[in-house]
């Protein structure tokens, strides 16, 4: 018997994501714990707190992703960037361990304009080394930016060089974002093995639509099938990426409910 794929959207409520992702008909839920764009420590705000949490989402059969703040940036030569954010990072892990979550995603991050790229790779390294807890990262590909850690199959090869040298390295996973890679300049036929030849896993697939154009470098999602993206492409690296998905698509329970149905129609094709 074959298990269906987990399906599943990033949904607005951290208070009971459980009913939001069964509003949308999916089997996982991706949240925020907190205020994704504040340095403020993660806090579960369900009523009975993560425990509670945990056992709904048990209950309901809903499998849990955290998304980590945009603010994290562990890449960085800039200290007062680069230490709170590694502190962050680790308070996420944490939580989610206690909330059973699968993982938590983070943007591989990027250096300033006039330091060498090498630096940040390696401050990926010293931040997976000192990073503890039972949950995996899993860093997802970003859309833009010439000095980004994860923009594009070269680097996400030099970073996960950098990552596997690192103690724990084996543990951290991958999370393939279909905007970011089609505006980024990657072609999505074949894409999900030219990544598994690189980091031997995809652990999650953020589907979307990309409201621009290829190579735009622009992180602007699109409801799946509305956007610029061929619908053909999009259905095949889904198919072949062969990993829990997640829409972060726009609009209501409705219209992420739409996207979740179109990725499972894609998954059966």
């Amino acid at each position: 018997m074959t298990i269906p794929i987990p399906v599943g959207a990033h949904v607005r409520s951290s208070e009971d994501p459980i009913a939001e992702a069964l509003q949308r008909g999916a089997d996982a839920a991706q949240i925020f714990v907190g205020d994704p764009k504040s340095w403020k420590k993660p806090q579960v705000t369900t009523p009975g707190g993560a425990a509670a949490l945990k056992a709904a989402a048990e209950e309901a059969g809903v499998r849990l992703y955290i998304h980590a703040p945009y603010l994290i940036n562990v890449a960085t030569t800039n200290n007062r960037v680069r230490v709170p954010s590694r502190r962050m990072l680790q308070q996420q892990v944490d939580i989610a361990a206690e909330i059973g979550a699968a993982g938590v995603i983070v943007h591989g991050g990027h250096v300033p304009k006039d330091d060498p790229i090498e630096a940040g790779f390696d401050n990926w390294r010293k931040a997976v080394d000192q990073l503890e807890g039972e949950v995996p990262i899993l860093i997802e590909n970003t859309a833009g930016g010439s000095q980004a850690m994860a923009r594009g199959v070269e680097k996400i090869e030099r970073l996960w060089e950098a990552v596997r040298s690192a103690d724990g390295g084996s543990e951290v996973g991958f999370c393939l974002d279909t905007c970011h890679a089609f505006a980024g300049g990657e072609e999505l036929p074949g894409l999900a093995d030219r990544i598994r030849a690189i980091t031997g896993r995809i652990d999650l697939v953020h589907a979307n639509d990309s409201r621009d154009t290829f190579d735009s470098g622009a992180d602007r999602h699109a409801n799946l099938g509305a956007g610029t993206i061929d619908p053909e492409d999009l259905a095949t690296v889904i198919r072949e990426a062969a990993a829990p998905v997640v829409v972060e698509t726009p609009g209501e329970a409705e219209d992420q409910a739409a996207d979740v149905e179109w990725v499972r129609r894609a998954l059966a094709g």
